[in-house]
């Protein structure tokens, strides 16, 4: 098994912020991206119908393509999942029937429930390390089905002030799917700052105050706010992509050591 520690099964991340506009997309997949780079083997998957992660990775929409189908039991997991051009790193993309299957979710008794069966059967494969699950900006069954799927939450939360409230949001709704038996075991991984601005006191007064509430969770690396990280999905590319010697790359790079060095893992330290 690659990597550095051996584990049982592969670890579900849910990379979750009810907010929009968090960089919560560029965070999976660049977080994806680097933690592939880093020899783990990582399942991206795209549970947004607007499918920007699948985009940012440089792929078009295709008809039947992503959990659409195992989710309502019409087809296997592991046969949407797609190679991508980064070693190690795999996909399964998202498209717009995604949001019709809210709908029919929500009418099933096991609604919260299926993701987390269809992830088991590529649990037990031995496929991968780890698996990033980009969730849709909302409170929705999808939202809900990742948060009750994944092992472990991280929260990408920008430097400003509002974004408290949407952090006490998400967390309040982790602990309701702990209380309500579906995932009682479901961590919060962690809480990675964005959109940081060091020239500002809001950054590092916002940082701060994450830090006294939740010292444990907190990264140290914050991302900052830089043109490169927009620009970058536009081209389809991964910021190490397109800036690879840029700051955000090296942040990304170094929240992924982080991320590691939380799960005991010795990361292969690569040049970006």
């Amino acid at each position: 098994m690659n990597g550095w520690l051996h584990r049982d099964l592969m670890k579900v991340v849910a990379i979750a912020n009810q907010k929009g506009g968090v960089g919560k997309t560029t965070t999976a997949v660049n977080l994806s991206a680097a933690l592939a780079m880093r020899g783990q083997r990582t399942l991206l998957i795209d549970l947004d119908p607007q499918a920007n992660a699948s985009s940012g990775l440089g792929l078009d929409p295709q008809e039947d393509c992503s959990l659409y189908g195992p989710l309502l039991g019409q087809s296997k997991l592991e046969d949407k999942i797609q190679e991508t051009r980064i070693e190690n790193l795999s996909v399964v993309p998202a498209e717009m029937d995604l949001a019709g299957v809210e709908i029919e979710l929500a009418r099933m008794d096991n609604h919260l429930s299926r993701l987390q069966g269809v992830l088991d059967q590529v649990k037990r494969k031995d496929r991968f390390d780890f698996c990033l699950l980009d969730t849709p900006p909302s409170l929705g069954v999808l939202m809900t089905s990742a948060l009750a799927a994944a092992d472990e939450i991280l929260i990408p939360l920008q430097c400003e002030w509002f974004g408290l409230e949407g952090l006490a949001k998400i967390v309040h709704v982790i602990e309701q799917i702990r209380e309500s038996g579906v995932n009682s075991g479901v961590l919060l991984e962690g809480i990675l700052m964005t959109m940081f601005d060091g020239r500002t006191n809001l950054s590092k007064s916002v940082v701060e105050e994450v830090g006294n509430f939740f010292p444990e969770q907190l990264y140290d690396t914050v991302i900052p706010r830089t043109v490169r990280l927009g620009e970058a999905p536009s081209h389809g590319k991964t910021i190490f992509e397109h800036d690879p010697q840029g700051g955000g790359a090296m942040s990304y790079a170094g929240a992924a050591d982080e991320f590691l060095s939380r799960h005991g893992i010795k990361a292969k330290r690569l040049a970006v």
